[in-house]
């Protein structure tokens, strides 16, 4: 059995009732639900919520909401390892026997089925717990400088500011979309980020965190003109 699980806490504070704020013609929610079923990849699709109205949403969105997230892991401290243990004990409670679990962000509009599939297709590997989206970062961090408060700057690593960009490691981050992961690792609260986990790497045009009201707007620039260019090919 696969479960996509999608949490969506209804106390964001930054932007207030983000997880049901219209994106580009629906609730936000609305397209990591939509993807989830139209992927045909999961047995369910759970919303893991401590709000009413976005249980009511969910569920007229086509997502299960069987369960409620205790107030103990719907605040700005809770980690997502510790909310998705939560939800499969849940899941458990109510004598489902998933294998495999995924978490789909409630703001990830930007992913699509194919890239869950992907994450899928890499739990193949017995060895890997975990696999997730990551990107490319769009500058090399080596040569990252800092600010101080009189606008004066120093290299983090001056060692590096000769170099030339191409001769510079790659690095990547969390794109901060979806988790795939075995159920006994996030059971245990395996750590994400170590050598039993695969990157899923997504385009940067595909990647934007989504935490204040400049982030929405650009997101909303982004997606538009990604759809605009899908469909003009």
């Amino acid at each position: 059995m696969r479960v996509a699980i999608i949490p969506a806490r209804g106390g964001s504070k930054r932007i207030p009732r983000k997880n049901l704020r219209e994106f580009c013609g629906r609730p936000i929610i609305g397209w990591s639900i939509g993807t989830a079923l139209a992927s045909g990849l999961f047995d369910e699709v759970v919303v893991s919520t401590d709000d009413d109205e976005i249980a009511q949403i969910a569920v007229d969105l086509g997502a299960n909401v069987p369960f409620r997230r205790p107030a103990a892991l719907s605040d700005d401290h809770a980690g997502m390892l510790a909310v998705v243990r939560h939800a499969v004990q849940a899941c458990h409670d109510l004598g489902w026997r998933p294998k495999l679990v995924c978490c789909l962000y409630a703001t990830a509009p930007f992913v699509e089925a194919a890239d869950l599939q992907r994450g899928l297709e890499a739990l193949a590997d017995p060895a890997l717990q975990y696999a997730f989206s990551a990107t490319s970062f769009a500058f090399p961090v080596q040569r990252a400088i800092r600010v101080d408060a009189g606008g004066r700057v120093e290299a983090v690593w001056p060692e590096n500011m000769p170099k030339r960009s191409q001769d510079l490691e790659p690095l990547y981050h969390d794109a901060g979309q979806f988790y795939w992961g075995r159920v006994d690792a996030f059971a245990r609260e395996l750590p994400l980020f170590a050598p039993h986990s695969c990157a899923v790497l997504m385009p940067r045009h595909r990647v934007q965190d989504i935490d204040d009201e400049e982030d929405w707007l650009r997101a909303e620039w982004m997606f538009r003109a990604w759809k605009d260019t899908k469909a003009g090919a």
